[in-house]
């Protein structure tokens, strides 16, 4: 495993961060959560992402479970706050002191832990001034309760505008995390340019689209049984959008490049993701301890400038890059 450092700071992360985004508290039991942890530690993860929100809390007791035991000092754990929890009344959501405040002590007792190494505001509220947002935050680091400050899905001003709070505050600001992959490049020309300029590093999610990187899904053919895109609970909704046959067929052009090389597609396109100067890490789920056993294996892969002018030539215009569809929630959900 290879280590990075996150934004202008000197905290060193795992490159591939392990995450529990659609899996831990839902789609898989507790026993295959704590093995696929356990799977990761093994093959020299450090690094844990979960949000308060995840299957409504349930992530974060989970993956304070799995990691019990574990010498904290030897592990970086991180979580997010914005989206509602709860009984989702009028206060459990979004950016405000209170949602912050209350959200951080819950999150923290979830995860068996005194304090998170990152604590990152899910989404952009627009309700909440941000100097209320980044006040609680600075009142949190001073506490103790997280050590630095991230975001997830900010544009490239609202990161401006947040960071020139931070500083002001005298904390720091130093992640941003995105959706990123090769299909999906929208940060490239504005978010990215930016937060090199500010010192704020890319914690990319979904690096293989919601598994459709992983080439397991053939164009005219019906999904896998037990796939994501079969899955009812909420995963067949986010994979929806690369369901198509021009889309899957891109892929299966990418294999030959991915067998040239000796790994598999989605190493592939972990790699593509890490080959970004800007991202410290990129996120992998996991439903089976194999699937991160096999996805580590992108920390040792070194893409050449050849190598990536052709994927960008398969890929094509398919990839998303309007900087536009870096946004959040225009109100908040209650």
């Amino acid at each position: 495993m290879k280590f990075r450092y996150l934004g202008n700071s000197g905290l060193k992360i795992s490159e591939i961060t392990y995450g529990n985004w659609l899996t831990h508290g839902s789609q898989v039991e507790n026993d295959i959560a704590a093995r696929c942890v356990q799977a990761a530690l093994d093959n020299g993860i450090t690094t844990f992402d979960t949000a308060d929100t995840y299957a409504n809390t349930a992530a974060e007791s989970v993956l304070g479970d799995a990691l019990a035991g574990q010498r904290r000092e030897s592990l970086e754990i991180f979580t997010k706050v914005y989206f509602p929890t709860g009984p989702m009344g009028p206060n459990d959501t979004g950016l405000s002191r209170k949602h912050i405040s209350e959200s951080i002590n819950a999150s923290l007792r979830r995860l068996k832990t005194d304090y998170v190494d990152l604590y990152q505001a899910h989404r952009f509220d627009y309700e909440t001034p941000l100097e209320e947002t980044m006040q609680a935050f600075a009142d949190i680091v001073r506490q103790g309760k997280a050590l630095y400050i991230g975001v997830s899905e900010w544009t490239a001003q609202q990161l401006r505008d947040g960071h020139a709070l931070a500083e002001q505050l005298n904390i720091q600001l130093i992640s941003n995390q995105p959706q990123y992959s090769l299909l999906w490049r929208v940060i490239e020309d504005e978010v990215v340019p930016t937060s090199r300029e500010l010192g704020i590093s890319q914690i990319v999610w979904s690096p293989v689209a919601q598994g459709v990187l992983t080439g397991k899904y053939l164009p005219g053919q019906p999904a896998p049984e037990g796939s994501r895109a079969t899955d009812e609970k909420g995963g067949a909704d986010m994979v929806k959008s690369w369901m198509r046959d021009e889309v899957l067929e891109r892929v299966q052009r990418l294999k030959p490049v991915a067998d040239d090389l000796g790994i598999t597609l989605a190493q592939l396109s972990i790699a593509w993701v890490l080959s970004n100067d800007n991202v410290a890490a990129a996120l992998i789920g996991a439903s089976r301890p194999e699937q991160v056993e096999s996805n580590v294996k992108a920390s040792d892969v070194t893409l050449t400038p050849d190598v990536l002018a052709a994927i960008d030539d398969i890929i094509g215009d398919l990839a998303e890059r309007d900087p536009a569809n870096t946004t959040s929630p225009a109100r908040r959900l209650t």
